[in-house]
């Protein structure tokens, strides 16, 4: 069984990384005729920074979208982390680790709730991470007006800025925890387990798979991963920043993202690759309108076009297998 079950998460969906090379050649061809330069390495770091706060968050939402449920509480999770990890830190590089620690304790405290809530409460996923992600806001809110806290300077300048060549540390970051989601899900039996929660939960129930208890599982990773990325943010932003993660819309990109890259909304079906893939194309499409100064309204627009495009795509190819 476990060989059958890990085939989907091994399985990289190439439609994704075709539509990444044509956006951006087709992206270079119009920004050099504009007179820009897309491959710049200012425009590469740029793109890469923005590509490692989005797909760490994408990446353990690619989790529990696999599981058949879903996190809208993550944008606040980041807002929050920032604020954990920069108040905690007060710009001292000796409480580097143990502010870390915390912020991922609290973030992983949250991605718990989100699981019982689901699993034990029976509450819909989009009902409970939305109620959590809104008990999260009015925290926020009323705790904070504006940036608080300092990220420690070594941490502002390690992950925040310190770079090999054109690649930021943090988007190697991004590709280590893309690289452990990946081990998990095809080699691992909690990964076997929750593609087969995914596929058909009845059926994994009559298997022996608790199905509770993976769930959870992996509500716990996609929070820690939405913590981590606020502590990225936090070393970027040099504070903590209540909306960061709202501004950023680190809820609905992230799913975009895992969408692009070829995990099915209705669980079972997909795997981290793909969703690099679908936050490379993203962050690509954001370059390219920061280069041609496109207007934000218009840049949210072909952004939601190429999402309903992807999503026709993969919904016909699904009734065509079906049928």
């Amino acid at each position: 069984m476990s060989g059958a079950l890990s085939l989907p998460a091994r399985r990289t969906p190439p439609g994704v990384f075709v539509a990444l090379v044509l956006t951006l050649a087709i992206g270079w061809i119009i920004v050099t005729v504009d007179g820009g330069r897309l491959f710049s390495q200012p425009t590469t770091v740029s793109l890469l920074h923005v590509a490692a706060g989005l797909g760490l968050v994408a990446v353990g939402q690619t989790l529990v979208i696999i599981g058949g449920s879903l996190d809208l509480s993550v944008a606040y999770v980041v807002s929050l982390s920032t604020l954990v990890a920069a108040e905690t830190m007060a710009g001292d590089d000796g409480a580097l680790l143990p502010a870390i620690g915390l912020t991922l304790a609290v973030s992983s405290a949250i991605g718990l709730v989100n699981g019982l809530l689901v699993t034990t409460a029976r509450i819909n996923p989009f009902i409970a991470t939305v109620g959590v992600g809104l008990l999260l806001k009015g925290y926020l809110d009323n705790g904070y007006d504006g940036p608080a806290g300092k990220t420690a300077p070594a941490l502002v300048q390690g992950l925040g800025y310190q770079r090999i060549g054109p690649v930021p540390l943090s988007f190697l970051l991004l590709l280590a925890v893309a690289a452990a989601a990946w081990f998990v899900l095809a080699r691992t039996r909690f990964g076997h387990h929750l593609i087969a929660v995914g596929g058909d939960p009845e059926v994994a129930r009559l298997s022996g798979v608790r199905g509770s208890r993976v769930l959870v599982t992996a509500h716990v990773l996609c929070a820690l991963c939405a913590g981590l990325a606020g502590v990225y943010l936090a070393s970027r932003l040099g504070a903590g920043a209540p909306r960061v993660g709202t501004e950023g819309l680190y809820d609905l990109e992230s799913i975009a993202a895992v969408v692009l890259g070829g995990t099915a909304l209705a669980g079972g079906r997909g795997g981290v690759a793909g969703t690099v893939g679908g936050v490379l194309l993203l962050a690509s499409i954001d370059a390219i309108f920061n280069q041609l100064e496109v207007d934000v309204f218009f840049k949210q627009v072909i952004r939601g076009v190429i999402i309903i495009a992807a999503v026709a795509v993969y919904a016909r190819r699904a009734m065509r297998k079906a049928s």
